[in-house]
């Protein structure tokens, strides 16, 4: 991705949202029956599809596949261009191929990369899951995103199941709708391979979907969507997903031993049988690609790939790291630079005024990506809220998700995917104690509510529309559009060009990367699939003059070039090799 001069409008999004949303508010004051008559028409409409629940469910999973696929002129298929990005794609090049992992490559030490663990073997650092849906998804179509598109759709119509468990038909339709509209259509988890966030989202909607339905109805089948939920969280973000289970295995714990419609105890352990096994076999799964790609089925992803480049841990308690020899300047500042790369962020940690600042950016970045500003008006509703018995265990839930993430570093809104159920039945139910909220007798409340939700649809068109309207969508750093619900534009075109554009010259080429002194950390250009000798392209870093003279031998029968990202377009040039080479 090429960096340069933002020469766009002042005008964003999020503060063309924020700027409606205060007008709104007034308006519902000034006018509290405003557009009541076409409101309620499209609300009776709304209603009748949503009480015909099995139908609801598919048209939300249906709506949130076709509009990311007829957007797609305007926002075509992503290209990778963050380090995530690449290094799920090694995993789903290798599991396409047929493999858990890769050898360490000859010249391993050209070749690093942020997220990606050269030792033992040559993998991506994550959990497995996403790799495995996108190798399913270059398998079966070519490309890996189609299955994240499948993914995203599958999510929004669990998020509409679940809702139905806790809430009336018609608001549960209502939260369908409003996560295509803030996370199918424009979010980073849908316009990039990072995160695994849509299928952390769905699986927390499968637990906590089933979960009331088994305990209600006794009927134990449903055991097995908990189960599906269980695995998927395993294979992406265990710690985030243990957050999770543990209120929902208390909840289940305290209906066997107790609830009144409970099964007996023989015919709960026959049914439990199946969907226990098949989550044991899933943690059977996960040891065994453990020690395959990292020597060892107690070793977890992350480890080995942090204990080799990272100084920071993941929670407040641990030390600092001694810092390890790193090889290149790009992987030095991404790891240890206070300015520039995740050193920063436990730096600000270890004060209590800096960890008191954290907590409240963490706080508002969840709220900016999963309300923005539209969806913020209800939760002036939060007090009734949590006293409400309807959802008090999804306030438990939210309350267990607070004390785990306390306790870490890091933050960024895909790690709170298994909750993001949770944030929608709470703001839902936020939604329908503002709907009758009557200050004065007026319907206020009402009129509150309906502005907000038309602001969501109204301000997807917006964005939809944002590059011929000359709104900002801000391009860089990456947290400038991690964190808000309207996303990133389509990056990672010049790096792309350059691979299409040396792929078309005769024969192998290799590439060295040279950066400039300032190059941001993570604008990484180095990274290569799974069989990197069998490459038409390899991207390798330049490095010292004897080193260099070693890659050259190795690579003898490549055309080399030199690629410098940080120019206006990217510099290609051939690389000046020394004639004895």
């Amino acid at each position: 991705m090429l960096l340069s001069p933002d020469t766009s409008r002042d005008i964003t999004p999020g503060l063309i949202e924020g700027s409606l949303t205060a007008i709104f508010f007034v308006v519902a004051f000034i006018w509290p029956k405003l557009g009541c008559r076409q409101f309620s028409r499209i609300e009776h409409a709304f209603s009748r599809l949503a009480r015909k629940k099995g139908m609801a469910v598919a048209a939300v999973g249906i709506s949130a596949f076709l509009l990311r696929l007829a957007i797609l002129p305007l926002f075509p298929i992503p290209l990778p261009f963050v380090p995530d990005d690449f290094s799920f794609l090694l995993a789903a090049d290798t599991f396409a191929h047929g493999r858990l992992t890769n050898p360490t490559p000859a010249m391993w030490t050209h070749l690093e990369s942020i997220h990606i663990s050269m030792q033992p073997t040559y993998m991506s650092m994550y959990f497995p899951a996403q790799g495995l849906v996108m190798a399913a998804s270059q398998v079966l179509f070519g490309n890996p995103w189609w299955c994240q598109l499948i993914t995203c759709a599958l999510m929004c119509a669990a998020i509409c199941w679940m809702l139905q468990a806790w809430l009336p038909p018609t608001w549960a339709l209502l939260g369908g709708v409003l996560a295509i509209l803030r996370l199918g259509l424009f979010s980073y988890w849908i316009n990039t391979f990072t995160g695994a966030a849509l299928i952390t989202a769905f699986a927390g909607a499968l637990v906590l979907g089933a979960l009331p339905r088994l305990t209600k109805t006794a009927r134990l089948h449903y055991g097995w969507p908990i189960a599906v939920g269980m695995i998927l969280l395993a294979l992406t973000r265990p710690y985030e997903g243990v957050l999770l289970c543990l209120p929902v295995a208390g909840a289940m714990g305290r209906w066997a031993f107790f609830g009144k419609n409970r099964p007996a105890p023989g015919v709960l352990l026959r049914s439990a049988a199946l969907p226990l096994t098949a989550v044991l076999a899933a943690l059977a799964f996960l040891g065994y690609y453990d020690y395959r790609a990292f020597g060892n089925p107690l070793t977890l992803p992350y480890t080995i790939n942090r204990a080799t480049y990272a100084l920071t841990p993941y929670y407040i308690w641990q030390k600092q790291r001694v810092i390890p020899p790193y090889r290149h300047k790009a992987l030095r500042d991404f790891f240890s630079d206070p300015d520039k790369g995740e050193y920063s962020a436990f730096v600000e940690m270890q004060t209590l005024p800096g960890y008191i600042h954290a907590t409240y950016q963490r706080v508002w970045t969840a709220l900016t990506f999963f309300a923005g500003g539209a969806l913020l008006i209800p939760l002036i509703m939060t007090r009734r809220v949590f006293l409400d018995r309807r959802i008090r265990f999804l306030i438990l839930c939210l309350l267990v998700l607070m004390a785990g993430i306390a306790i870490e570093i890091y933050m960024i809104p895909h790690y709170l995917g298994p909750f993001t159920v949770v944030f929608y039945a709470i703001g839902l139910q936020a939604m329908r104690h503002l709907r009758v909220w009557t200050p004065e007798g007026k319907p206020v409340g009402l009129t509150l509510t309906r502005l907000a939700v038309s602001l969501c649809v109204l301000m997807a068109g917006l964005r939809l529309f944002a590059e011929p309207l000359h709104m900002k969508v801000v391009q860089w750093p990456v947290s400038a559009w991690s964190i808000v619900w309207y996303g990133p534009n389509h990056f990672g075109t010049e790096r792309a060009r350059v691979q299409s554009q040396l792929e078309q010259q005769p024969g192998k080429q290799l590439i060295l990367v040279r950066y400039a002194p300032e190059h941001p950390p993570i604008d990484e250009w180095v990274y290569n699939l799974s069989d990197i000798d069998g490459s038409k392209v390899i991207w390798a870093r330049e490095m010292s003059a004897a080193d260099n003279t070693e890659l050259l031998r190795y690579y003898h029968d490549r055309k080399v070039w030199l690629v410098e990202p940080d120019t206006m377009p990217a510099k290609v040039t051939p690389y000046p090799v020394p004639a004895a080479q």
